[in-house]
């Protein structure tokens, strides 16, 4: 018996990066999976490799900073395999890198919209599904950033990503007694699309994998690895943590 036996599970941000991982994880671990992006071309493409290899999925294109767009996810869920139990709520954006008075309305908007409102988005609809199940997990992929350390440059996604754990802490403690756990991942440098957009040269690579005690950047599939521990019953014990898995950049100072 694999660790996510007869579990439906919604995971955005699934065409690249973390998410992808997770997506492929979960599937291998039993998992239902609902998948979520913008980009629907590249989303069919790993709907289609866990499908080859075995898997029930359904991928659903969209922008999570739409509430259609998660009520469309928590339907499919419930329609294509029955209800939910876990949700991997995992998109995220940077937005523009540089000094805050250089940065628009509409540019701060935007990055809280995603990384922000849409955990709020999420909630509203996952939990209730959820609660029908009988309890489940959910989890927020926040980051280190603007929570052990500051880095110049990311105010909103460090505003924004910081909002998340206060949510998480909230969600937590109203729905730990209906068997609902809430928790959020934060990792460190990972080598995904968004984070070779920040560290796009091979200095900017050497520095931030300078920055943890390994020396180096994650792979994809170790945060994903730390998603599953959060979302699978060997966590039944955890709710309200903020889960570093960064490294250890957040106590290094060598």
């Amino acid at each position: 018996m694999t660790r996510l036996d007869d579990k439906v599970a919604i995971i955005t941000g699934a065409s690249s990066g973390i998410g992808r991982a997770a997506a492929l994880l979960f599937a291998r671990q039993g998992a239902k999976v609902v998948l979520s992006a913008r980009g629907r071309e590249r989303l069919e493409a790993v709907a289609d490799e866990i499908r080859a290899a075995g898997g029930s999925v359904a991928a659903i294109a969209g922008d999570v900073s739409e509430e259609a767009h998660h009520e469309a996810l928590v339907d499919a869920a419930r329609t294509e395999f029955g209800g939910l139990d876990i949700a991997f709520n995992n998109v995220g954006t940077t937005g523009p890198v540089g000094a805050l008075p250089a940065l628009s309305m509409t540019e701060w908007q935007k990055v809280l919209d995603v990384n922000l409102t849409s955990g709020f988005l999420a909630a509203k609809y996952q939990i209730p599904a959820l609660e029908a199940r009988g309890g489940g997990s959910l989890v927020f992929t926040s980051t280190f950033v603007g929570y052990t350390a500051g880095f110049p440059g990311l105010a909103a996604y460090a505003a924004s990503k910081s909002g998340l754990i206060g949510l998480v802490q909230v969600l937590a403690s109203e729905y730990g007694r209906k068997g609902i756990r809430v928790n959020a991942l934060l990792p460190g440098a990972t080598d995904t699309p968004m984070g070779r957009e920040v560290a796009n040269t091979p200095e900017a690579l050497q520095f931030v994998a300078g920055l943890n005690a390994f020396k180096r950047i994650a792979a994809p599939e170790e945060i994903a690895e730390a998603a599953l521990f959060l979302c699978s019953p060997a966590s039944s014990f955890t709710t309200g943590t903020a889960m570093l898995v960064d490294g250890g950049v957040s106590i290094n100072r060598v």
